[in-house]
This record gives C-alpha cells, sequence and structure tokens, in this order.
C-alpha cells in the first residue's frame, strides 16, 4: 500500500524526501529550465518565436499610435536588433521596486509590463507580460537602448541578469524609442541561428497589417543564402489589399475585383479589417491576425467572418428565390477562398503562450456583426457579380453532395484498375501535346473518323446515340451510365473533384456530331456534361466544336461544302456562275460521309474549322442559370425561355 505522498509503507528503503528536496525557482530560472512553457520549445519555431515578441512589442507602440518606424536588422554571430521611434521603455524607479528602474522590472521580471490594465496600450498583442523578460532570459547577450525625454540610457544583460547598472548616456537631440540587440543563447538553442528569409516574410506582413507604419529591414548580406533582399523598407498603404493582389497575382478570380473593407467594434471595442476573394482554381488560403499576432489556427475571429459570409451569401439566395442556397456551407464558400482578417480587440485571449488561436468568446459575435452588413450592402451593390459568387458557392455545393454520395455507395471492387474503353481507337503518340480526342455519335460516324484521322496525333470514341443529361440526372444514374464511364476513362483526367488536368491524355477534345438536329441535340448533351462534371477543362480551353459541312455543292468537276441552309444559298451565289447547273446534296450523316471528304472538311488541322467552347467568368451565373432552364429538370423554364426568344429562333430548328 502507498503512502499519500512518501512512497512504499515497507519494503526495501526508500530515498528520503523532505522539505529540502522542495526546489524554488526565483526570477528568470523557470524560463530556463523550461523554455518550452513559454515559447513552445527550443526548435527554430521557437527561436523565431524571440524576434517575433520583440516585433511585437515594437508595432504595439505604432498600433497605438506613438511610432511610425520600426527598424528590424540581422548581424553576424546571430544578433537581431528591433529598434521603434515610439515613447521608449520608462526608465524611472519603479514604485514597488524602488531599487529598480523600470526597464530592469520589465526585462528581469515574469508578468510585468504596460499592457494589463489597458491604460498605455488600447489593444495590444502582448498581454501575459512575459515577452521581454523570456526573451531576455534566453538570451546570451541582450543590450537595450531607451531615448526617452531627450536622453539616452543604456543597460547590458546576460542570460537574464544585468551585467550593467542603467547608464545615462548623454542627452540626444532627434531620437526617441527603444532599441533592443540580443542574441538566443547557443546553451538553449545549440547552433540554430535567425533565417534571414523567416525573419523577411515577418517583417513584411506586419507591414501589411498596419497602414501606419514603415518596416526598416536590413540583413548582412553574407547572411542571405536565396532571394531575401539585403535591405527593403516595407511600407503599404493598400494594407491587406495590397498582400492580397500580390498573393494571387496571375490567379482567375470568380469576382472581378476583391471583397475589401473594415469595420469597428461597437462601444469602442476595436476594429477589424478584411481582403477577399475567391480564386477560380486550385487552393485558397485564409490568414487571421489579432492584434497584428498571427493566428494560424484560427479561433473566435475567423469563427465570426465564417458566419458572416455563409449567412450573408444565403440571404442573398432567399432574395433570389434560389433554394439551392440554403445548402451552401463554410466547406463550399471558403474552400476556394484567399483572404486575410485582421482584427484589433481589447484584452484578447490566446491559446497558449505562443498564440496560435484566439479564444477570445466575444470576437465571434464582434466580427460576424461587422461584417455581415457590409457584406450584405456589397452583394447589393454589385448584383451580377453576387450572382457569379453565389453560382459558384452552389456549384461547390452540389459537387460537395456527389462526393458524400459516391463516398456512401459500396463499390464492389475498389482496387478495379484504370481501364481504356474498347470502343476507343488511340492516337500513337504518347504525349498529350498536340493530341485531340474526336467524340462522334455511332459505330458508323466511328468507322469514317478513324479511317480519315492522323493516326499519331487523333484518337476516335464512338458514343452510343443521345448521352445521359447530367443536369437532370441523380449521381447514381450518372455513375451508372456506361458511356460517360467510358468517356471520363478515356480522358484519364478524372471529373469532378478528382479532376486533374495534368492527367488529361489529349491536348484537345472535340466533340464531332452531325451537322443537323439531332447532332446539335447530342453536342449540347456532351457540352452539359462537360460543364457539369468537368468545368475546368473547358475554362482552360480545351473543348471544341467541329463544323462538319451538310451539303456538298458539284458543279465543272468542282466541290464545295456549305455547313447549312444558309451557307448553301451564299455560296450558290459566290462560288458559281447564275445558269450553271449545279449538283446539291446533302450529307445524312458523318457515317455516310466518304473518309476523304471528312477529313478534307473536318478533321484536317490545315482546313477545318474548329469552335471553341468558352465559360467567360464574369458570365458564371448567367452561364449557371441558362443551363437550368435548358437543360434542368423543370420544362417551365425551357418554355418560358422559348416565348421569350421566339423572336430570334428559327422555328424550323426547335426539336419538338
Amino acid at each position: 500500500m502507498n503512502d499519500l505522498f512518501g512512497g512504499r509503507r515497507s519494503g526495501a528503503a526508500q530515498p528520503s524526501y523532505s522539505a529540502k528536496d522542495i526546489e524554488v525557482l526565483e526570477g528568470l530560472e523557470p524560463v530556463r529550465r523550461r523554455p518550452g512553457m513559454y515559447i513552445g520549445g527550443t526548435d527554430e519555431g521557437a527561436l523565431h518565436h524571440l524576434a517575433a515578441e520583440m516585433i511585437d512589442n515594437a508595432m504595439d507602440e505604432a498600433v497605438a499610435g506613438h511610432a511610425d518606424r520600426i527598424e528590424v536588422t540581422l548581424e553576424a554571430g546571430n544578433f537581431l536588433v528591433v529598434r521603434d521611434n515610439g515613447r521608449g521603455i520608462p526608465t524611472d524607479p519603479h514604485p514597488k521596486f524602488p531599487k529598480l528602474s523600470a526597464l530592469e522590472v520589465i526585462l528581469t521580471t515574469l508578468h510585468s509590463g504596460g499592457k494589463f490594465s489597458g491604460k498605455a496600450y488600447d489593444t495590444s498583442g502582448g498581454l501575459h507580460g512575459v515577452g521581454s523578460s523570456v526573451v531576455n532570459a534566453l538570451s546570451e547577450v541582450l543590450e537595450v537602448e531607451v531615448a526617452r525625454d531627450r536622453t539616452l540610457f543604456t543597460q547590458s544583460y546576460a542570460r537574464g541578469k544585468p551585467t550593467s547598472k542603467l547608464k545615462n548616456a548623454g542627452a540626444v537631440q532627434n531620437r526617441r524609442g527603444t532599441s533592443i540587440r540580443f542574441k538566443p543563447d547557443p546553451e538553449i538553442f545549440g547552433k540554430l541561428t535567425f533565417s534571414p528569409a523567416r525573419l523577411y516574410r515577418f517583417c513584411r506582413s506586419k507591414a501589411y497589417l498596419y497602414k501606419g507604419v514603415e518596416i526598416r529591414w536590413a540583413c548582412e548580406a553574407g547572411l542571405i543564402k536565396d532571394e531575401t533582399p539585403a535591405q527593403a523598407v516595407l511600407h503599404f498603404p493598400g494594407g491587406l489589399a495590397d498582400f492580397l493582389g500580390g498573393a494571387i497575382e496571375g490567379r482567375a478570380q470568380v469576382v472581378p475585383t476583391p471583397y475589401l473593407g473594415e469595420g469597428s467594434f461597437p462601444d469602442g471595442a476595436g476594429r477589424a479589417e478584411w481582403a477577399i476573394t475567391w480564386l477560380e482554381q486550385g487552393e485558397g488560403f485564409l490568414s487571421t491576425y489579432a492584434n497584428t499576432i498571427p493566428t494560424p489556427q484560427g479561433g473566435t475571429h475567423e469563427a465570426g467572418l465564417r458566419g458572416a459570409l455563409v449567412k450573408g451569401l444565403r440571404g442573398y439566395g432567399e432574395l433570389k428565390k434560389d433554394k439551392r442556397a440554403a445548402h451552401v456551407t463554410a466547406e463550399d464558400l471558403f474552400g476556394g477562398m484567399a483572404g486575410m482578417l485582421s482584427v484589433f480587440i481589447r484584452e484578447p485571449q490566446f491559446q497558449g503562450q505562443t498564440k496560435e488561436k484566439l479564444t477570445s468568446p466575444e470576437a465571434t459575435k464582434l466580427v460576424e456583426s461587422a461584417l455581415r452588413d457590409h457584406f450584405d450592402h456589397w452583394l447589393a451593390g454589385d448584383p451580377q457579380t453576387a450572382d457569379n459568387l453565389l453560382a459558384w458557392a452552389i456549384e461547390r455545393a452540389e459537387e460537395r453532395a456527389r462526393r458524400k454520395a459516391e463516398k456512401d455507395t459500396p463499390r464492389k471492387s475498389a482496387t478495379r484498375k484504370l481501364r481504356l474503353p474498347g470502343k476507343l481507337t488511340d492516337c500513337a503518340r504518347e504525349s498529350a501535346e498536340g493530341t485531340e480526342l474526336f467524340l462522334v455519335e455511332g459505330d458508323s460516324a466511328g468507322g469514317s473518323a478513324k479511317q480519315a484521322r492522323d493516326r499519331e496525333t487523333q484518337a476516335v470514341l464512338p458514343l452510343r446515340g443521345k448521352i445521359l443529361n447530367v443536369a437532370s440526372a441523380s449521381a447514381d444514374k450518372l455513375r451508372q451510365n456506361q458511356e460517360l464511364r467510358d468517356l471520363i476513362e478515356a480522358l484519364g483526367c478524372g471529373a469532378g473533384e478528382r479532376f486533374d488536368l495534368a492527367r488529361l491524355r489529349y491536348g484537345r477534345v472535340v466533340i464531332m456530331t452531325d451537322a443537323d438536329v439531332d447532332g446539335a441535340h447530342i453536342a449540347a448533351l456532351l457540352m452539359t456534361f462537360f460543364y457539369k462534371e468537368l468545368p475546368e477543362l473547358v475554362r482552360q480551353g480545351r473543348l471544341h466544336l467541329a463544323q462538319p459541312p451538310l451539303f456538298r455543292l458539284q458543279a465543272g468537276g468542282r466541290s464545295v461544302y456549305a455547313k447549312d441552309d444558309a451557307d448553301r444559298e451564299r455560296l450558290l451565289k459566290k462560288e458559281f456562275k447564275a445558269n450553271q447547273k449545279v449538283e446539291v446534296s446533302r450529307f445524312k450523316g458523318l457515317g455516310e460521309m466518304p473518309p476523304a471528304v471528312l477529313k478534307d472538311t473536318t478533321m484536317d488541322p490545315k482546313k477545318r474549322t474548329l469552335l471553341k467552347v468558352v465559360l467567360p467568368p464574369e458570365d458564371r451565373a448567367k452561364t449557371a442559370e441558362l443551363m437550368e432552364a435548358l437543360m434542368g429538370r423543370r420544362p417551365e423554364l425551357r418554355f418560358k425561355f422559348i416565348q421569350e426568344n421566339a423572336a430570334t429562333l428559327d422555328a424550323e430548328e426547335v426539336d419538338a
């Protein structure tokens, strides 16, 4: 049986355990014994946390309106200098410790500083009063200079203890603020050194977060191993908008201009700034900050952002009477979003000393309230942009639902290897560059196309009849449709969320159907499939429509080809004499067209005409609306479209 504290009652003699075994760590000794409790460890991230603490202190002075310039210099020997032109740390005797200056108290005592009461700083990143003292404790050398009241004061420390008294270094006329130069202790961090690139990126992000500060970066050239500049002046009047513009440069956006804004919280509780856009393709990002402190794990301010945007877009969908908007979630709206959120609040609460997550419960409501009204006005002020964003989010919601349905459907053989459909006549070239896949209707047309093709670069896949209308079919029907499965396997790039353009086996996909109403219907069904399941292939300009002729006009041993009735009449007048006897024959389909004619008119890249299928980003909402009307499940929308556009439609071309 065990004693409560003293070990076993009987058996072998146990080591003594008395009051003399209880250690009391004083001053900064706890920091040196257990640095992980204060900076998260002793790795490279912890090392750079020291730099962050010092730069954050300078930023607090700037955000409070007392400084507009910060200098960060990396010197040889792993010394870092952080200097601001703020008020300067107080150097007068501390009331509670009259033998010590306030400066020495701050640098040698845990939980000391000017950010507890909120009198010296409305909003700040430092809250626990441990930043400066922890840096001092974990530094082999730390030197501080304070220019205050036109007087310069200096003091030096080693491993948290002063090695000199506070000295009056004389009068200074054009200088104020605090300068701290320190070197992390090798006894704690070993051979680790500061990364110029990492420090530079950190300084740049700070400059973006606060428009009113200029950060002057400098690094000895011999320390730089990459493209990091040796010197730079970092000042961004546009703030977050400048950062976002640089981060997404060259990437297509769902909205023409980013959603930018800022708003104040009630009763002077703080404010929020944001810069957000949505990307057509690829992964986005969301960077959040609280009082200029990065919060990579998000937190309550991010929850407020999510609530504001999702509720706002759903509300807009309700106004548009689009029931699909109710299914949009944060996953749909945030998956392709690129944005930044920066909040400034009083007495923020973080998870741990490393402050990677904001936990202040009031931040959620404050941020959501500040953004919601602003977002509603932004949507209402530009309906076309709002429609495009809503359509984009609905597309993602529908794709998410399809993925869930597929995941919930058991598969007989999850390990089935990818195969090429037997009906595919492939081209000889192995790389996708310069190759084409022709989609034709039926084996008859496929036979002609196989003979007319360039075997090196052109492949042919016959499709049986009219394929499934994916706009009105369920996910189960789509998965079970053999024709579409063959098509997806022939392309090799997957569909939906699994689409990967890099795996596309052909450089171009060409829909080649008969030049009649049935052919146009099949082409429409195929375009619907690509729009719904492989939209990125269309956006990249990889989908085309062939233009086979409908008529052949012959006279005097000469033949010309017309694509439709109007083209036939034009060619009769232009290419032949008025009294010349012209034999006009109509092709019943590609299958009855001689391979030589098919090649000469439709498949030869030097002679043919192709129509590229495009999806302009700015017309996303209009395209989605038109697709739903013409190909969706509601016939009344098609009837309405015909009524509204009857004046511009040829009645003979409407498939009854």
